[in-house]
Order: structure tokens, then sequence, then C-alpha cells
């Protein structure tokens, strides 16, 4: 069966009580959650969580019967800035240390950019330079997770290193683990050079990927006068659902789907506009 879920520091409130409070309000399963995006106390630096509030986040949403499906410590593999994916690095080390005392059992990022905190397109991405680095970062962290008994998510974009499904695809068999899952986030595979193929690449990931797939993005958008997107809420843009969700179903008919960067006011249109199509 399919499952809603939303990035907890999208629900514009802050705690687990809270969160897990909000949640039922909308009806959704539970969260993808950056604990230093959406807990008081937590900062993006390792050291900053503790088994102790790890727990009791778990305790928190196992009460309210909800769940984790992707915990995200997202950093930049190949910032310009070593200290900065150093940190990255410790901060998701010590995520997937405490993923189970959270609840959770997938701790997840992107494939980073060059271009440093800005996430977006920079030659260099797509040189062999830049796969390797990726390549040995996430194997790496992929030994971590084993020895934890958790998983890494791999998510792939336009703009960084893994760039399209088959970039992301000869990375993870690169690493050669069997505890890398996918993020897919269709929105992320676009630009305006492409978005008329998005159902190409999403029947591309679907059957690239299959049941690795841990968590659907699920955004929408439209498109600007000059060609280039613009993310709005679920249900009102281009993205047609009803055959998104329905290739979906196909292949992962438990599938999670994410709501990221959905907000606000559309958040309640958003949730029961999937709730009408799944």
């Amino acid at each position: 069966m399919i499952k809603l879920f939303i990035r907890a520091h999208d629900l514009g409130v802050k705690g687990e009580e809270n969160i897990a409070a909000r949640l039922d309000e909308l009806g959704l399963d539970g969260v993808q959650l950056v604990t230093y995006k959406c807990l008081d106390g937590i900062a993006y630096a390792p050291g900053s969580v503790t088994k102790e509030r790890a727990a009791h986040f778990r305790e928190v949403f196992a009460a309210a019967g909800k769940s984790v499906p992707l915990i995200g410590a997202y950093f930049n593999p190949v910032h310009p800035v070593t200290s900065k994916t150093e940190n990255g690095i410790a901060v998701f080390k010590e995520h997937l240390a405490l993923a189970k005392d959270f609840g959770g059992s997938i701790v997840g990022s992107e494939t980073g950019s060059y271009n440093g905190d800005k996430w977006t397109y920079h030659p260099m991405n797509r040189t062999g330079e830049a796969l390797d680095r990726v390549v040995r970062t996430f194997a790496d962290l992929s030994a971590y997770a084993e020895d934890h008994g958790v998983n890494i998510g791999m998510e792939g974009a336009f703009g960084h290193v893994c760039y399209d499904v088959k970039t992301l695809d000869r990375t993870v068999k690169t690493i050669g683990a069997g505890n890398i899952r996918i993020i897919f986030d269709l929105y992320n595979y676009l630009d305006k050079s492409n978005v008329d193929k998005m159902y190409d690449i999403l029947e591309e990931g679907l059957q690239t990927f299959g049941d690795r797939i841990c968590v659907f993005h699920i955004k929408d958008c439209t498109i600007n006068e000059d060609g280039t997107l613009k993310q709005c809420g679920v249900g009102k843009g281009i993205f047609d659902y009803d055959r998104i969700l329905t290739e979906i179903k196909k292949v992962c008919p438990d599938a999670n789907l994410v709501f990221e960067g959905t907000t606000g006011g559309d958040i309640p249109f958003a949730v029961n506009y999937l709730k009408e199509r799944t």
C-alpha cells in the first residue's frame, strides 16, 4: 500500500511532539527526517545528536503510529572546501550510527557539485574525477552503514555528479554494496533541455532501479517564459500524477511518497490531491 510522507521541516513546526500532531492533522504517515532542521538543540555538526534524543523521537513517533522512511543527512562529497565535506561525512556517519535509535534504517544524500553550497551545475561534475570521489566516499559510507545494520540512500540530480539515471546506476554498481537504496526524484532530473522527456525519464528510473527505490520525492513545477522550471505545490503544475502514480504502482506497489518543497497552505491541497489518486 502506498504511504504519504513529508519532510518534517516543511511542516512549519519544530519538535517531535508538534511534528507528530501536525502529521495527524494532515493524515500523513510520517516524515523524511532532517534532524538539524526540525529538532531544537541539534546542529549540523558531529556530536550534536545523542542516543537519548534519538530514542525519545522514536518513542514519540511510535506512540503516534508514524514512521521515518528516510533520514536526510545531505552533504556535498565534491565540495571545493574540503572541511565542509569532512563535516558532512561525520554528520552522515553519526546519523547512520543512530538511525535505528530514531526508528529509521536509511540515511540519504545527493551526490554533490563542484559549485559548493549552490549545488548547481559545474563542468567538473561530469568528469571521471568527480565520479571517482563520489564512489570512494559512498563506498566508505556503505561499509560504515553495514557495520550498523542500516542502508544508504543515494539521489541523483541534473546539476550534480550523478546527473541522470544511467550515471547513478553506474555509480551504485561500481560501489557494489548491497545496502545502497535509491531516492528517486523525477523533478531533480529535469531542466529546460529535457522536461518534455519527463515520462521517459520516469520509466527509465523505474525499470533501472525497481524495488531498490526506497523513497519517491513528490514535487511539481511550472515552466517560466524562458523555459526554466519553477517548483510549485503538488497538483498545481505540469506533472500528471494520474500517469506518474499509475507507473509507480506497477513497479513499487508499496511506494513511499515524500512531499518535498510543498509548504504552508499548499500541503493540505497536495495531500488530498494525491490521496484521490492513490
